[in-house]
């Protein structure tokens, strides 16, 4: 296991929960988002009404309050923005979606300080951004949380403390959050580079294992998918 893993790994205990989700009594849904879905259309995913529409019905048929899914996943979903065109097309996905209802609020998991901040406003981006820093066992890295609200923004300035379960943001409607149906893109950064406000989340196959070297899974902090259906 890479070594920033396995201390995520270890630190496990010590995490909030970064939504309002009781596995108890809720149902999360695991959505699949590659070319092996055969019920989600290029069509639907290019309109963000039809693809809201796709995303509310698998919810409300499975009976589950959140859906969840997306780390090292090969997509068909950046086929609906320009932003991930090239040579080769970025299609992997390098965090953790969770999809629920405009307004859920987002907690910071474990305490750090605020990195860095933007509004990535092209179509498809992340929209209201929030990267924290954090520090645990002497190793600094980042997290990143994507399609959040532009109110979430104000308050911010880098190098704020964020305490452990503070609520940071909310998750963004399509008119703020990049046109994407609400949801919040988590991603764990070891090394932010130069960047602020901004880092990558979908990445080029060739590009895959780098980037997955720098970016651990999430799901090792959010620790839900164990509770999929």
């Amino acid at each position: 296991m890479h070594e920033l893993a396995a201390i995520l790994q270890k630190h496990q205990s010590e995490y909030k929960k970064i939504i309002d989700f009781d596995p108890a009594k809720d149902k999360l849904y695991r959505f699949d988002f590659t070319e092996a879905n055969a019920e989600l259309r290029v069509d639907d995913i290019v309109d963000t009404a039809k693809f809201s529409t796709y995303i509310n019905h698998k919810l409300e048929t499975a009976g589950a309050k959140y859906g969840i899914g997306g780390y090292n996943e090969e997509r068909m979903l950046y086929k609906r923005s320009d932003l991930f065109e090239g040579t080769q097309p970025r299609t992997v996905h390098l965090g953790l979606d969770i999809w629920g209802p405009a307004g859920t609020t987002v907690h910071a998991p474990l305490g750090g300080t605020v990195h860095s901040f933007a509004n990535n406003k092209n179509f498809g981006d992340y929209g209201p951004t929030i990267i924290l820093q954090h520090q645990l066992d002497t190793r600094v890295f980042c997290t990143l949380y994507g399609h959040l609200s532009l109110d979430d923004l104000l308050p911010l300035k880098e190098g704020k403390y964020i305490s452990r379960g503070e609520i940071i943001g909310r998750f963004g409607n399509a008119t703020e959050n990049g046109s994407w149906p609400p949801h919040l893109h988590i991603q764990v950064v070891e090394d932010m580079r130069i960047m602020k406000g901004d880092y990558p989340g979908v990445c080029t196959l060739a590009e895959r294992e780098k980037y997955l070297a720098n970016c651990p899974d999430p799901d090792l902090i959010v620790q839900m998918m164990q509770y999929t259906t």
